[in-house]
C-alpha cells in the first residue's frame, strides 16, 4: 500500500520533480511580474493625481 501511495520503490518520479521545479519557478516569475506591474501602476496613479491637481490649480478663480 505504501508503495502505491509513494509511486514506486525508487522514490519520486524525476519527471514529476522536474515539472514541480519548473512550475515553482514559473510562480516566482509571475509573482515578480505582478510586483513590477503593481509598482508601475502605483507610479502612474500618483502621476495622474499630480496632473489632475495641476489642472485644478491652473483654473481661473471664477471657474474653480
Amino acid at each position: 500500500m505504501a508503495k502505491a501511495l509513494f509511486g514506486h520503490v525508487g522514490g519520486p518520479d524525476p519527471r514529476m520533480v522536474s515539472e514541480m521545479r519548473r512550475l515553482q519557478q514559473r510562480v516566482r516569475d509571475l509573482e515578480a511580474e505582478l510586483m513590477r506591474l503593481q509598482d508601475e501602476n502605483d507610479a502612474l496613479a500618483a502621476e495622474a493625481a499630480r496632473s489632475e491637481e495641476m489642472l485644478v490649480l491652473d483654473r481661473e478663480p471664477a471657474l474653480a
